[in-house]
């Protein structure tokens, strides 16, 4: 006969009964699901801030004076200006019908000086006309356009780029009037005489 004693089962392997298993699980499960919560309110929490953000972001989109208007302006001034300096299309409308007027006014016997006048000198006045009506147009914009934050709210202040192309439109204007007042009054280039 056997007389030893089956040895005795240690600590640990006595401890872990099937209902301390079950608690221990049921511990791990509960930590897990906490921490899918915390990262969850956490979540919600970062997605409210940006939304609080985004709100803020066009509030101050809102609350800031759009300068499309302004933009727009000092680009047809300059444009204009450009213009004038060059020569348009209605110039060269307008001076071609005032030679044709001047052609159909002139008899047969006219001197030769009522001739220059009539196919040179009439289109040129009205061509100067035109350019000087184009960068008179472009001095006013352009000058409106610098003029305005002056007219409204203190804070709002013009992009550079739309104060620079305004200048622009000043200088190319102040410089297509004095070259309509030296066409137009024949201070540029003296008219033409016949030969006596």
């Amino acid at each position: 006969m056997d007389t030893t004693k089956p040895p005795a089962p240690n600590a640990a392997q006595a401890d872990t009964t099937p209902v301390d298993l079950a608690k221990t699980e049921a511990t791990q499960d509960t930590a897990v699901e906490a921490r899918a919560e915390t990262a969850d309110l956490d979540a919600a929490a970062d997605a409210d801030q940006g939304a609080d953000d985004f709100t803020e972001d066009l509030a101050d989109e809102e609350q800031q004076p759009s300068h499309v208007g302004s933009a727009a302006f000092a680009i047809v001034s300059a444009g204009l200006s450009v213009v004038a300096l060059s020569g348009s299309w209605v110039a060269g409308i307008v001076s071609e019908r005032a030679s044709v007027a001047a052609r159909l006014e002139l008899s047969q016997a006219a001197g030769a000086d009522a001739q220059i006048a009539a196919q040179f000198v009439d289109p040129w006045h009205t061509t100067a006309m035109v350019n000087g009506v184009f960068s008179a147009l472009a001095l006013i914009i352009a000058t409106f356009v610098l003029a305005l934050p002056a007219f409204s709210t203190p804070e709002r202040i013009l992009p550079t780029w739309v104060r620079s192309v305004s200048w622009a439109g000043i200088g190319l204007g102040a410089l297509g009037v004095l070259l309509f007042v030296l066409m137009y009054f024949d201070l540029l280039l003296a008219i033409p005489k016949a030969a006596s």
